[in-house]
């Protein structure tokens, strides 16, 4: 579909709805200013769901933008707690989380993507505090109100990264009487779940809300091999067997509201939480022609939706996360507006570690325990080809049972102060207004390492020379960011029917980045063939640098200095409101987005140049583009659409976009005889256009049916870091997403009430990477075809039926209820010849429980 004839198909709706009869007025609906989110019913008693999208309240059916909202009644019918749970039920957003460990969140906002290491796409702003750490994204919140999902360039309303979108979570605030709830979850796996609420006043004018959660699961997946007798004769002790992508998670929550007067309004916050579990559910995938025509075997060529997943590693992965903060929101009323202020501290540290992905390169195939254990794991059944091609492959494996792979580990911890100062005005009138300022700083430290595996498990250190595991390959740094920006807006009503609106932000982020890698220490085992013996052949401790950044074979001065750069940004959003009647809402919208660019880990650009593009015997020829330093990434954004109500009964919203994007930050995989790097890339133009629409039908008083959709169209217009892939599409961007399902509350008597609902959703061929039908040389010597690292469409169904009795609820659940095996993520890394692969959630059944007092 091109432009021009999305611009006909939207001009053809807009006058075929605007012509439905039977519209009736609703009632007006009164909110407030202190960020609460409210529903009201019209006189039809369809709900009016009040939200906060352009931080005003304001019906949903007004709002000049697509904006998707999870309703208490909804997020209670669902169960929906985390932002995976918010994503599955909205299309044109798809997310990968916790395939490494939970910090690991990637969004995908109408072709949009947050690449990991980078920062975030969108703002996640809770009670009107806007969190930046990417980690936060799907973490529990606290007790849920409403969630919005806001499409498009935020940036210009709430700030830092919104180059997407935004996801706007109130939370409950304190009631006027003592009350409460407790809830329960059984399922299978081992599944449990608990959480409490307790909410009530302390005194006049000060409440208080007390909630936090406990859940725990045994995953999906299972690490047949840590918990096998094999494992015990081997290593000596006997793994946790749900150790792939177990949980155990702990989450607490504080709140005082106090209203000292009607003018007055302090809100503090508080929260910790904590997760240990399983980390890095991942297989790895070839994708080599040449080997399956020699082999005669299309598993060497094989498609990653049709992968089998196995996990066979040594190593028990685990992961251990650890976040806690606070924050204080005021908000004061004057006779010329109200003055909003906040200020928040977040803290964040996230660990794991795993089996590495280096068995390939034979770094450790002469050192004693990998030998021994190469030995004595022979038999073991491993996933795809490495069990029917062991002669070829043997210990050559990613995540292996042998010790020959290494061990990966990885942490990242996060503090950050976030200050903003708002003043609005206007309200009651027809210029509503609002200007300000905010400040934030961050201290990041991001450590990714390889050490030696000999049989006593990973360390959590960055770097160590401990002999049962010493650092053999190192990145870590410090990233530290001021973030300063003013913004002001204003929406003006030129008619009854007019409305027009502008906002500005003007942010200038300076960051800067500090490398930790010892200069003087040497890795023991890991060499490289430019400057070494060749790979697989180390008897004797060997002499390299951790991080090859640092060895003048790569880069000259042989030092990595302290680097520095400064972002700058004007972030306008125009919008555009006609309302022919109180039912329908025609708008348009233009923006710009922007997302700060930064620093890959210290080294990179030395590595890519020095080892992947130089032509054979010393490189591979690669013609690749990664850089130390990763631009900023700006879009361009244009909406245009119509929402509003017919027959008293349907919500409707159908909505166009076209968006160009300079710089888009996407995340690149190396794996080599230097060990693995994790970096950032930037793709240089990019095109994305589509349409949206929904439908939301009240059938009967007990009966309501939704559908909603999402078509997207995307090309790569330019990409120097490779060039060859112009014409691909977007990286992680499903060509459609489809979701729909009914929801049921009909009395069965008095005091009893019958509930359900079904979800389905679909998602449509999704590639992941710039890198599609290409080919490309690997660091083997033999080309990789990637037509078959796109995952293919796949379809879920979540279903739910329970009973209401007074005050307690009891329901039965299924989740992926036809048990559907998708792959979740793809990262694919050209240059080895293959992609790395985790799976989605399996079916999960079982019970909630719900009592309020």
């Amino acid at each position: 579909m091109n432009v021009k004839a999305l611009t006909r198909l939207m001009c053809g709706c807009t006058w075929a709805i605007a012509l439905i009869p039977g519209y009736v007025s609703a009632q007006t609906v009164t909110g407030n200013d202190s960020g609460r989110t409210d529903q009201a019913s019209t006189e039809s008693g369809v709900e009016e769901i009040i939200v906060t999208a352009r931080q005003q309240n304001e019906s949903l059916k007004n709002v000049p933008a697509s904006v998707s909202v999870l309703s208490a009644d909804t997020i209670e019918n669902t169960k929906a707690r985390v932002a995976v749970d918010f994503v599955s039920l909205t299309s044109g957003v798809t997310i990968q989380t916790a395939t490494t460990d939970p910090s690991d969140v990637s969004i995908n906002i109408r072709g949009l993507n947050s690449p990991r290491d980078a920062e975030n796409n969108i703002a996640l702003v809770v009670d009107g505090v806007l969190k930046t750490s990417i980690a936060s994204t799907n973490e529990p919140q606290g007790a849920l109100a409403q969630v919005e999902i806001l499409k498009g360039p935020q940036g210009a309303i709430y700030g830092r990264n919104a180059s997407a979108g935004a996801i706007v979570i109130t939370t409950k605030k304190p009631t006027l009487e003592l009350s409460g709830q407790i809830k329960g979850r059984v399922a299978n796996d081992n599944t449990y779940l608990v959480s409490g609420l307790l909410s009530g006043p302390i005194t006049d004018g000060v409440g208080f809300v007390l909630n936090g959660e406990w859940t725990k699961s045994d995953g999906y997946y299972r690490n047949t091999f840590v918990g096998s007798d094999l494992h015990q004769n081997v290593y000596g002790y006997r793994g946790n067997p749900a150790s792939v992508d177990s949980y155990n998670k702990l989450n607490l929550f504080g709140r005082i509201l106090l209203e000292p007067s009607d003018d007055t309004e302090i809100d503090l916050k508080a929260n910790y939480g904590r997760s240990h579990g399983g980390a890095l559910s991942f297989n790895a995938v070839f994708q080599i022609p040449t080997l399956a025509q020699a082999f005669n075997d299309p598993i060497f060529n094989a498609k990653v939706s049709d992968h089998k997943f196995i996990f066979t590693d040594d190593t028990e992965a685990k992961h251990w996360q650890r976040t806690y903060g606070a924050s204080m929101r005021l908000r004061q009323r004057f006779d010329f507006g109200t003055l909003i202020g906040v200020v928040a501290y977040n803290n964040n540290k996230n660990e794991y570690i795993a089996g590495g992905t280096s068995g390939a390169f034979g770094f450790f195939n002469n050192e004693p325990t990998c030998l021994r254990t190469r030995s004595a794991t022979a038999g073991v059944v491993n996933q795809a080809p490495f069990t029917q091609y062991n002669a070829a492959f043997g210990f050559a494996m990613p995540y292996s049972p042998s010790t020959c792979d290494g061990i990966q580990g990885n942490r990242r911890t996060q503090t950050d102060v976030v200050s903003e100062l708002r003043l609005t005005g206007g309200e009651g009138t027809s210029l509503n207004w609002q200007l300000g300022g905010s400040y934030i700083f961050i201290d990041r430290r991001v450590c990714v390492n390889l050490t030696l595996d000999t049989g006593f498990g990973g360390t959590r250190q960055c770097f160590t020379t401990d002999p049962r595991f010493p650092t053999e390959n190192l990145t870590d740094d410090n990233y530290r960011t001021n973030v300063y920006a003013v913004f002001a807006a204003a929406d003006w009503d030129a008619s009854d029917k007019l409305r027009l609106g502008v906002a500005l932000r003007y942010d200038i982020e300076a960051r800067d980045r500090i490398n930790n890698v010892p200069v003087n220490a040497r890795t023991r085992w890991v060499g490289n063939p430019r400057t070494g013996y060749p790979i697989g052949t180390a008897t004797t401790p060997s002499n390299y640098f951790l991080n090859p950044g640092l060895d003048p074979a790569y880069n000259p001065t042989g030092v990595i200095a302290p680097i520095s750069a400064t972002f700058k940004q004007l972030q306008p959003k125009i919008t555009i409101t006609y309302k022919p009647n109180s039912d329908l809402t025609i708008f348009g919208n233009w923006g710009i987005g922007f997302k700060a660019g930064g620093f890959n880990p210290a080294g990179t650009e030395a590595i890519i140049n020095g080892y992947f593009n130089p032509p054979p015997p010393v490189g591979i020829s690669a013609g690749i583009s990664v850089p130390d330093l990763i631009k900023k990434e700006t879009n361009s954004a244009f909406e245009v659409g119509l929402k509003g109500r017919a027959f008293n009964a349907l919500n409707f919203e159908v909505a166009g976009f076209l968006t160009n994007v300079s710089n888009m930050q996407f995340f690149e995989f190396f794996v080599g005889d230097f060990g693995l790097l994790r970096s950032t890339s930037n793709i240089d133009k990019v095109r994305i256009y589509g349409v949206e629409a929904s439908l939301d039908y009240k059938v009967s008083p007990v009966l309501k049916v939704f559908l909603n959709g999402n078509y997207t169209q995307s090309e790569i217009k330019k990409n120097s870091g490779r060039p060859y892939t112009v014409g691909n599409k977007s990286p992680a961007t499903p060509d459609f997403t489809l979701n729909g399902g009914m929801q049921l509350n009909a009395p069965v008597s008095n005091a009893v009430s019958l509930i359900g609902r079904v979800d389905f959703r679909v998602v449509g061929p999704t590639p992941f990477h710039t890198v599609q039908k290409n080919t490309t040389p690997t660091i083997f010597g033999l080309p990789a075809t990637y037509d078959n690292s796109t995952r293919d469409t796949f379809a879920t169904v979540n279903a739910r039926i329970g009973l209401d009795i007074g005050d307690f609820s009891i329901s039965a659940f299924a989740t992926n209820l036809f048990n559907k095996q998708f792959v979740e993520d793809v990262v694919i890394a050209p240059e080895f010849g293959g992609d790395f692969i985790a799976g989605g959630a399996l079916r999960r059944f079982g019970v909630d429980l719900s009592y309020k007092f």
